[in-house]
């Protein structure tokens, strides 16, 4: 699709309407408010947009790739008309065998453009790559980092070329305060929670579209204890560990033995350069759709 014209975001009238979509991420993994019920740093970013309170739907559900964004989730929100809708996914995308940059970066700028084209303000962010979060060994920490590097890249790319609201959210001082994730590692706790929706308040803020009361960076609710974060990892994160790795940990395996021969010839650039390419190319293919759309 050919992205659309602007002359900066919209302001909101009234009560605004805000449809979030994603992943684990965004559905509030890692934010428990009892009985089974996460809450996540949109609920929270929710409360603070305007004086009246924002109509919230929350789209996202835990697991999802660009894929389930498009074809499930897009659809949806779009009926819902919103004001602001936010897009945070990819990380999925990178822990599974099917990875194809170039068809995230499609999926992506279709996401995008059919949000923008509706006249949504669109928020995005780029996130911190899962195999550092999770401390794995260098040789197995490498593909995937690569892989979250070249999402973020379209990310970065594609949030420009829509104008969104771009939160750099995947290094900092967040990302390496283990306060603030939960047991697992991969997702935000109660505190990261709160600081994401923080950062995406202080982002609207500044383009005079966030006039709440900014989130409290304080928890409202006491830490997991130690016992709580076991028996958690115990149960429903070993199977989410099991999941990702019965589809990816062959092929994770021999990018892992990839690395270390490239390592050992001193060639590990050419790696990066390969990853590069990839993406330049899958940007180039969007420009040449574009063009074609145009013609």
């Amino acid at each position: 699709m050919r992205p659309p014209t602007f002359v900066g975001p919209p302001k909101f009238v009234g009560s605004p309407r805000f449809v979030a979509l994603g992943d684990s991420l965004t559905e509030g993994v890692g934010d428990p408010v009892g009985d089974g019920v996460w809450r996540g740093w949109a609920a929270l970013l929710a409360d603070g947009l305007a004086e009246e309170t924002a109509a919230f739907t929350n789209l996202a559900v835990s697991g999802s790739q660009t894929r389930d964004v498009l074809e499930r989730q897009l659809p949806a929100a779009l009926d819902l008309r919103p004001d602001l809708v936010s897009v945070v996914v990819g990380v999925n995308d990178t822990l599974r065998c099917t990875f194809d940059i170039r068809a995230v970066a499609a999926r992506l700028d279709q996401v995008y453009a059919a949000c923008s084209e509706q006249g949504a303000v669109l928020l995005t962010a780029c996130l911190p790559d899962p195999g550092t979060m999770l401390g794995l060994p260098g040789a197995l920490a490498g593909p995937l980092a690569r892989r979250q590097r070249a999402v973020n890249t379209v990310v970065h790319a594609l949030s420009e070329r829509y104008e969104a609201l771009h939160l750099h959210a995947c290094e900092g001082d967040w990302v390496t305060d283990r306060a603030l994730w939960s047991a697992d590692r991969l997702h935000p706790g109660e505190r990261g929670h709160r600081q994401l929706a923080l950062r995406f308040h202080e982002l609207l803020a500044q383009h005079g579209l966030a006039t709440g009361p900014a989130p409290s960076p304080e928890p409202g609710f006491p830490l997991p204890t130690k016992s709580a974060s076991l028996r958690w990892l115990a149960t429903a994160g070993t199977g989410w560990v099991a999941r990702r790795c019965t589809d990816l940990l062959p092929q994770l395996l021999t990018l892992a033995a990839e690395e270390l021969r490239h390592r050992a010839r001193g060639t590990s650039s050419r790696l990066d350069l390969r990853a590069s390419a990839a993406v330049s190319a899958a940007l180039a293919a969007l420009s040449v759709a574009e063009q074609a759309d145009a013609a």
